[in-house]
């Protein structure tokens, strides 16, 4: 069947973007605009012709807007089926007219339901019924009506109106596939948010899930594989899904997992902190006086694995940092951190030889740690916890050994143990001057993991401290330890080899204190 010419459309939107540009479009090609409350105000305001819902229907709205487009001469316009008989009869018994194009986009629930202020009458008030009944009536029958639920999806729809006086069936097909998208994504907002309101369980016995793809990636953590980020609607606070990317090309599906990793751990960090990132581990990082001392100190962590990696900042980058990373020899893939001063994106949007490829991100300031669930696929399922976010209180921090750490050595051990969380198990970190100066990742054995960080710390391993995310089934560790120089060591304690562990720290006069929480990373 050719495709239906449109001579009437209904409007009926939360978000005005874009909609008198739309309307005014609609209108000169002859489409007549019904429209409903407040959009119809808009409308009419903006100097364009519409009619009044209720003046066709003969029923006004009621129950303070609750009821409004809920009736069989506004659905039947809808989901006529213009090639029945028995449809268009139907039509001419009722005094029904038909409505080939309709315009809704849905109540701010999300939003709403974000607001720390927000009652629980606020809230079921922001859900929508009249408007997911219309999307879900022109989306069923797309083959005759086009429906609209974003205001990025006009300029097709008024491009294609405008010279035909309809629309194609591969553009209602593919609207009708966004528009069911999001009504699904809107009733898993409103389920989820009930869940949490009216049950005490932290896993729900059903878990649903709704990301809006923001962009298509070259290619995943290999070339051969594809590759999208999805972004969670209604996302609060500093992150790099929703980051302003200011300068340099697009990022990767590995950029993008260094970064998050970056900023989880500068975020965690009270002093001005730089940390550098390489394949998802912390190679440097410092707490300094000012950024641009912990980002010098913070690179020479690992100058070597420094070069092409990630940056995390929890200041903004000021003009000294920048133009220490501009020197010769040095070279990053990409930049987070809370904004950039001017002349810091100055400097690196101009002077360094990699200037055109660098990717700058901005997250605002860094606020809470992420709350929810923090989730992980495995093939055939999903794995569902909390973030390791919550703080270790220093309360519970218990010293083991005769020896207890000096002032010093407690703040790099504090130091040492907010990095270590953040690396690969099993985990060891070395530090010293609030400054990471060896890391051992991702080894099958924590004794090679102590071998790996003293080997990275070389000659200055001497007086720094060690930080290990779990136990030390054995003393062999504390052996190596204690002939590079380590003065401290942190850790969680609970093996069942802890006296001979302490005992080993004792001989060497090395001070110890357990944290009693591990910090696995997998």
């Amino acid at each position: 069947m050719q495709s239906p010419r449109i001579q009437r459309a209904l409007i009926s939107v939360s978000d005005k973007t874009g909609l008198a540009e739309l309307a005014r479009g609609l209108v000169a090609a002859g489409v007549e605009l019904y429209s409903t409350g407040g959009t119809r105000r808009f409308l009419e305001e903006s100097g364009v012709p519409v009619l009044d819902v209720t003046d066709y229907t003969g029923f006004p709205e009621i129950m303070d807007g609750r009821v409004k487009t809920l009736h069989p001469k506004i659905h039947g316009g809808i989901l006529c089926r213009h090639d029945h008989p028995e449809d268009r009869e139907a039509l001419a018994t009722h005094g029904i007219r038909t409505f080939e194009l309709v315009i809704v986009n849905l109540y701010p629930f999300e939003a709403t339901a974000a607001r720390a202020d927000v009652s629980f009458d606020e809230v079921i008030e922001q859900i929508d019924i009249g408007g997911p009944s219309l999307v879900r009536g022109a989306s069923k029958n797309h083959a005759f009506t086009t429906i609209a639920t974003s205001p990025l999806q006009y300029a097709d729809i008024l491009e294609q109106v405008a010279r035909d006086r309809c629309t194609t069936p591969e553009l209602r097909r593919r609207l009708a596939a966004a528009a069911f998208a999001h009504t699904g994504a809107y009733d898993t907002a409103i389920a989820s948010w009930f869940a949490g309101q009216l049950s005490e369980e932290r896993y729900p016995q059903t878990l649903r899930l709704a990301f809006e793809r923001q962009c298509e990636l070259r290619y995943g953590e290999n070339p051969h594989q594809s590759a999208a980020l999805y972004v969670q609607p209604g996302v609060r606070g500093a992150c790099v899904a929703t980051a302003r990317q200011l300068h340099g090309k697009e990022l990767s599906y590995n950029n993008l997992l260094d970064l998050d990793s970056a900023l989880a751990i500068v975020r965690t960090l009270r002093g001005p902190a730089v940390v550098v990132v390489k394949h998802n581990n912390p190679c440097g990082a410092a707490e300094a006086e000012s950024i641009s001392t912990a980002l010098q100190l913070g690179w020479e962590g690992d100058p070597l694995s420094a070069f092409g990696s990630v940056l995390g900042f929890n200041r903004p980058v000021d003009a000294a940092s920048a133009e220490y990373l501009a020197e010769p020899g040095r070279f990053v893939e990409a930049i987070v951190a809370p904004d950039y001063d001017p002349a810091a994106l100055e400097v690196l949007t101009t002077k360094p030889k990699w200037k055109a490829n660098v990717r700058l991100l901005a997250v605002g300031a860094l606020d809470d740690a992420p709350c929810g669930l923090d989730l992980r696929r495995i093939q055939g399922g999903l794995l569902a916890q909390e973030f390791d976010t919550a703080a270790d209180p220093l309360t519970e921090w218990k010293v083991v050994t005769r020896q207890a750490p000096s002032d010093a050595q407690q703040a790099d051990l504090q130091f040492a143990w907010a990095i270590c969380r953040q690396v690969k198990s099993n985990a060891i970190v070395l530090a010293k001057n609030r400054a990471l100066i060896g890391a051992g990742a991702g080894q099958m054995s924590r004794v090679d993991s102590v071998e790996i960080a003293i080997k990275k710390g070389a000659q200055r391993t001497a007086g720094s401290v060690l930080a290990s995310d779990a136990f030390f089934p054995f003393a062999d560790s504390i052996e190596q330890a204690a002939s590079a120089g380590v003065g401290a060591i942190i850790q969680p304690g609970g093996s069942r080899n802890d006296e001979e562990v302490i005992a080993a720290c004792d001989r060497h006069g090395i001070a110890m204190l357990f944290t009693g929480r591990r910090h696995f990373k997998h």
